[in-house]
């Protein structure tokens, strides 16, 4: 099985240490001193340096970037245009709330950036859990009601790229000939993740990548299994993609070095900050992420955080949404790959602190041995 490789684009910005930022975690709540002299120093998210990863990103041979949504980062839709140019190859998954936005204008967007980019996007659909970055935007829908909303936009967005004006009365959107004029060519995927219980027949109806976080294989088998029997009663089938961190070197001792090195760059009031605000969330997945690491008491031990072989939970200590990674010698990484590729995952959106230099070593460490065993595409030129 051929495995494709994503990787991330940090529009809140980057750093030698755990960077903060999203999922209701306020931007630069971890950012690192980085005082004169340091090697630590926080990296703004201009476009000169997103664009250094891009191209990066692209010459290493990731298929795409994730770009995230929300108040603590900048805007996907608009960062990703302005990196068009600046490669010729790689696809930009920009993430997008659908409560933000009229789906007439999502699929509008859409189709525009199609045309301008040559077919290069991809849509991830984040319903959103956290209230208070909802109600930023004016969204006090509750958490149920924001999924039967995400919903009817879907219905729309696609309607809106058939053939005919599309006409829709539904509890939250009412549209009369909803159309993108010239068309949509290709239609992009549509990604997205959600755990909990009205997340999933959502996912099932319209979807084309079912995304989880980080979770212990066993645990991902299960919502796998969980979503192919709604997709299955939908008269469809999903594709299934894993949201991760990555701490891969040519040795398992140095991964875990760099584990070590990150986790005693914490400092634990922050560390305790963070996990406030994290258990403010009503999102199902972000509960599943923080009981990963629930009980850490800093022991010092990059190991007392290891909840599956080379899969680490250190990261969710300060970060919301994915909060875990692959911790280990490049042949190990590419192990705990395969083994959730015979679960039935096929996509991997991948990231690491710093993001430019982490790149580089999957992209030139694990990429290669994968290439080896045949579960990664070869490498296309650029030009």
């Amino acid at each position: 099985m051929t495995l494709t490789f994503h990787w991330f684009l940090p529009t809140t910005g980057d750093g030698r240490s755990l960077v903060g930022g999203g999922h209701n975690i306020p931007r630069g709540l971890a950012v690192p001193s980085g005082g004169p002299g340091t090697a630590d120093r926080f990296r703004a998210p201009d476009i000169d340096y997103l664009a250094q990863i891009a191209r990066s990103a692209e010459q290493l041979g990731f298929d795409a970037v994730l770009t995230p949504t929300g108040t603590w980062c900048e805007d996907a839709w608009l960062t990703t245009a302005a990196l068009i140019r600046e490669t010729r190859r790689l696809r930009f998954l920009v993430a997008f709330r659908p409560g933000a936005i009229s789906p007439t204008l999502a699929a509008q967007m859409a189709a525009t950036y199609q045309r301008i980019s040559g077919g290069r996007l991809l849509l991830n659909v984040v319903t959103g859990g956290e209230r208070a970055e909802q109600a930023r935007f004016g969204d006090h829908l509750e958490h149920a009601e924001r999924y039967a909303r995400t919903d009817e936009f879907l219905t729309i967005v696609r309607g809106a790229w058939g053939p005919e004006p599309f006409d829709f009365a539904g509890d939250h959107y009412r549209v009369e000939g909803a159309t993108v004029a010239g068309g949509i060519e290709p239609v992009p995927d549509l990604y997205f993740g959600g755990s909990s219980k009205p997340a999933g027949p959502v996912a099932a109806k319209h979807v084309d990548v079912y995304l989880t976080w980080g979770e212990p294989p066993a645990q991902v088998a299960e919502k796998i299994a969980w979503m192919r029997r709604l997709a299955a009663e939908q008269g469809r089938t999903l594709r299934f993609g894993i949201r991760l961190h990555t701490i891969s070197r040519d040795t398992s001792a140095e991964a875990w070095r760099e584990a070590d090195r990150l986790l005693s760059a914490l400092d634990p009031a922050v560390v305790a900050r963070a996990q406030q605000s994290l258990a403010a969330s009503d999102s199902v997945g972000q509960q599943r992420m923080r009981a990963l690491h629930e009980g850490f008491r800093g022991s010092g031990d990059p190991r007392a955080l290891e909840v599956h072989p080379n899969l680490w939970a250190g990261v969710g200590l300060v970060r919301g949404g994915a909060g875990t990674a692959l911790v280990g010698s490049h042949k190990e990484v590419a192990d705990r790959i395969e083994e959730y590729a015979d679960l039935g995952i096929t996509e991997f959106i991948l990231s690491g602190y710093p993001h430019l230099e982490e790149a580089y070593w999957f992209g030139e460490g694990v990429l290669p041995e994968l290439r080896h065993r045949g579960s990664a595409p070869a490498l296309k030129a650029t030009a």
